[in-house]
């Protein structure tokens, strides 16, 4: 059943202040759907130097552009701040942290614990409390609700609650924000329409369901149906590479059928904020109920692989060229987890880079949208983004294409050097050069 967005001049008189916690690639694109819709959005984060950066009119992720936040400045709709006492002036708080895993791969739910003990500290009556982050199914009446009842109100009764996964996905010029159906789960009836009712200001479609519960594991199946087959291509990948036959050629005619058949590509590594976090907090959980999660946890090994997989053809390359990949020097293009962005988040360019340097080899990297890679939970690689010249890459070894950025030149970059291995069948147009291009 969908609902749609009320007309922005109906509600212009009732139009309500957001409160939304965490700016960044969620918090700060649905921020400004709701400024865009007729509402007031106070955008609330811990780090001063991002607070200070949006207020100055600058946007800190690249799918936002600058002047859209400009825009939202000029407005006076929206303003960010690190005042967290501010909570107790809006009428819904929105949460939109990180959900990350801890070395042992359970779910690292500080983000959410932290944020929910300060919203408790000025949580007052008649206030919606909405968590977006990835979860597992529970957490919002198991984990949120008493800590958010230490404030002294009862949720259901003085407070709303409700859960609604956010479904961003950066570079995806074919939806944004608003026009990407919202699934709404509250802890009660009056928890739900209080949540449509504020919702409406930012998304045209809403999906509502029965409870918090099914809210949560709709996300969690929509990512681990994804990172199963990306895992199931990322295999057959290995397995037709001995057999000689091309995978990305395997998928496109397999991509004729125009029915029960869905196309996913494999990579060198799964990257980004959900797919290679989000199926782990389903299995961690499934455990608490005596369940094991083969096909989670099978899928997650494969996918996990893939790097030291793209490490071993480098090698091979390289073996086959007489030259070993201790003393090499190696090019890698793009460190973004996915192609367009400028998002590093679980990029399995890290361990690439990674478990190159502990081979030997000397390796460099360029990625037009990052030009410092940036201090990570997980990793610390203190480099910048090297020039792309004709000269600099006949000084390569070898070239690793990590992510197809639309940036590049692949006719160019294998014209201009030695060797080049494909990760992402970004060489399929290139005539010329062949014989330089091994696929991984």
């Amino acid at each position: 059943m969908a609902k749609k967005k009320a007309s922005k001049k109906s509600e212009k008189h009732s139009a309500p202040v957001i409160g939304v916690v965490g700016m960044g690639y969620v918090g700060l694109p649905l921020s400004r759907e709701f400024c865009l819709g007729g509402a007031k959005v106070v955008g609330f984060d811990c780090n001063s130097k991002r607070v200070k950066f949006l207020n100055s009119g600058r946007s800190p992720i690249k799918h936002l552009a600058h002047e859209q936040v400009k825009e939202l400045i000029s407005s006076k709709k929206f303003r960010a701040t690190d005042q967290m006492p501010q909570l107790s002036k809006v009428d819904a708080i929105i949460i939109c942290v990180p959900t990350p895993l801890t070395e042992n791969r359970e779910p690292d739910m500080s983000y959410v614990i932290n944020t929910c003990e300060t919203v408790s500290k000025y949580l007052r009556k008649g206030q919606l409390v909405v968590l977006e982050s990835t979860t597992y199914p529970g957490t919002t009446k198991e984990l949120m609700k008493p800590i958010l009842e230490k404030s002294g109100l009862k949720a259901g009764k003085d407070f709303y609650m409700a859960y609604s996964p956010e479904r961003e996905d950066p570079g995806n010029k074919n939806f944004r924000t608003s026009t990407i159906p919202k699934v709404v789960g509250g802890i009660d009836k009056a928890s739900l329409d209080k949540s449509l009712e504020i919702y409406k200001y930012a998304i045209d479609t809403m999906v509502p369901v029965d409870n918090c519960e099914i809210a949560e594991s709709a996300k969690i199946l929509e990512n681990v149906y994804r990172c199963v087959n990306i895992a199931m291509v990322n295999e057959l990948k290995t397995l037709f590479d001995k057999m000689d036959i091309d995978v990305w050629e395997v998928i496109r005619a397999a991509g004729t059928k125009p029915f029960g058949f869905q196309a996913f590509y494999p990579g060198p590594g799964l990257g980004g904020h959900c797919i290679p976090i989000d199926p782990f907090y389903l299995t961690w959980r499934a455990r608490q109920f005596g369940m094991p999660t083969k096909f989670i946890e099978l899928a997650g090994e494969i996918n996990t692989d893939m790097p030291q997989y793209v490490v071993q053809r480098t090698m091979e390359a390289l073996n086959s060229k007489k030259k070993s990949l201790n003393g090499s020097k190696v090019l890698l293009l793009g460190v973004a987890y996915k192609k367009d962005i400028d998002d590093v988040r679980e990029s399995p360019s890290m361990e690439l880079i990674e478990l190159l340097e502990h081979k030997g080899a000397k390796v460099d990297y360029n990625d037009p949208y990052i030009p410092v890679i940036p201090e990570m939970r997980e990793y610390n690689i203190k480099k910048k983004s090297v020039a792309l010249t004709a000269a600099m890459m006949k000084k390569y070894d070898l070239v690793l294409i990590a992510t197809d950025h639309s940036d590049y030149d692949y006719k160019w970059i294998v014209q201009n050097c030695k060797l080049v291995v494909d990760t992402r069948n970004a060489t399929a147009g290139v005539k010329s050069g062949r014989s330089k291009i091994v696929k991984a």
